[in-house]
């Protein structure tokens, strides 16, 4: 049996109440659940899982409410880390949770810096922050059969949750011709490529985004790299290894490596240059005011294919349901009485029983995390127990807003 078929919930109704106690309790009697503000509940409960009792941290958000409102979570750049809750109190936020995987470390390329920054497609009130770095150039588990470091989870113009696909359309035209645009502001480029990094990516060492290939992300860093300044509309300097420090508003740097070096070296100083970008739904065609990275778990009630049910861990998922009219947030706790925690399988099955139409999982491990305000409090805690004993700064995440 896997371990999929082994996690079961007592009662379904209990669970999407908030009410029951799911497997057996190792710690004291789980709440009946807490109404943090208008259209956001909080509630927790356990689980009986493959590893063991899990207990998980849950808000339900009603998205349809006209007094909440979502929005990505993160430090003003891309290239940066802060707690969920320094970054929900930050924003305002009610509630939240952590977001994408991220470039944690950098083991397989000595004295290159870590940038911090997240794997996937991010948007911010309506603006693109960043594109996705190629699939091998992850960090966080496998992803699953047939999915994408561009998948996202997000809320579009029209206020539905979603879960979409965002490919980057950006074009660089220059004297010499028009180039594809492959990254923006991304820790890793395609080979070959040309990227665009902005006054969002922050001041981060730009040298992590010519090292790996598509297929590997330890391979070493590329030797021929060049890269181009652009402010104002024209060619102001030029170098043969990538930078780092704060880019100025209306300055973008560009960043070739190989074939996209080649192409950057033609230009010279006070050429004009036009860098245009946009990160397009692939399925809904809908534009986001918000969307953060991962990877798809569920679809329309149905686990994906191949996930595993190996690897009990500390998760963290977004669910949509009610046609997108609702998202659900969870966390597992990381404390030592339930650091078994669920595998993949599980997750999308929890996530299933407790009404998502289709789910997605975040980033998970020692970067979980769960926030909320308790009642008339104005300033978040954190629900669920880091992992690591505290919590662990992260590149984004997802925010909760709701006004009286």
């Amino acid at each position: 049996m896997t371990g999929r078929g082994l996690l079961a919930l007592l009662t379904a109704l209990g669970a999407l109440a908030g009410a029951g106690l799911v497997g057996a309790a190792p710690a004291a009697a789980v709440d009946g659940g807490t109404q943090v503000a208008p259209g956001v509940r909080y509630e927790r409960f356990d689980v009986a899982a493959v590893g063991g009792p899990t207990r998980v941290h849950v808000l339900r958000v009603d998205v349809s409410d006209p007094r909440v409102r979502l929005g990505l979570l993160y430090p003003g750049t891309v290239a940066a880390r802060a707690t969920v809750s320094s970054l929900a109190d930050g924003a305002g936020a009610v509630a939240g949770v952590n977001g994408d995987f991220f470039n944690i470390t950098e083991v397989q390329h000595p004295g290159v810096e870590a940038t911090g920054a997240s794997s996937g497609p991010a948007i911010a009130a309506g603006r693109a922050l960043k594109g996705a770095v190629p699939d091998a150039q992850r960090f966080g588990p496998a992803l699953p059969p047939g999915t994408s470091a561009r998948d996202v989870i997000g809320v579009g113009d029209d206020r539905r949750a979603r879960l979409d696909r965002l490919t980057l359309d950006g074009t660089v035209r220059t004297p010499q011709g028009a180039l594809p645009l492959g990254g923006l502001n991304q820790y890793a480029l395609p080979e070959g490529s040309v990227g665009a990094f902005t006054s969002a990516w922050g001041g981060a060492s730009r040298v992590r985004a010519t090292c790996g290939t598509d297929t590997d992300r330890a391979a070493p860093c590329s030797t021929d790299t060049y890269e181009v300044t652009v402010r104002g509309g024209r060619v102001v300097s030029a170098s043969g290894t990538p930078g780092g420090g704060p880019i100025g508003a209306g300055t973008t740097v560009l960043v070739g490596r190989e074939a996209g070096a080649q192409r950057l070296r033609k230009l010279s100083e006070g050429e004009p240059v036009r860098v245009g970008y946009r990160l397009v739904a692939s399925a809904s065609r809908v534009p986001y005011r918000f969307a953060v990275g991962g990877y798809p778990v569920l679809v329309d009630g149905q686990p994906l294919p191949g996930l595993s049910d190996a690897t009990p861990a500390v998760r963290t998922a977004a669910g949509v349901f009610r046609g997108g009219r609702g998202l659900l947030l969870l966390a597992v706790d990381g404390a030592p009485a339930y650091r078994t925690g669920l595998t993949v399988a599980e997750l999308a099955d929890v996530m299933r029983q407790l009404g998502s139409a289709d789910a997605f999982s975040l980033d998970g491990g020692g970067s979980s995390a769960l926030v909320a305000r308790e009642p008339g409090a104005a300033r978040v805690t954190v629900r669920n127990n880091p992992s690591d004993g505290t919590e662990r700064p992260v590149p984004n995440g997802i925010g909760v807003f709701s006004t009286p």
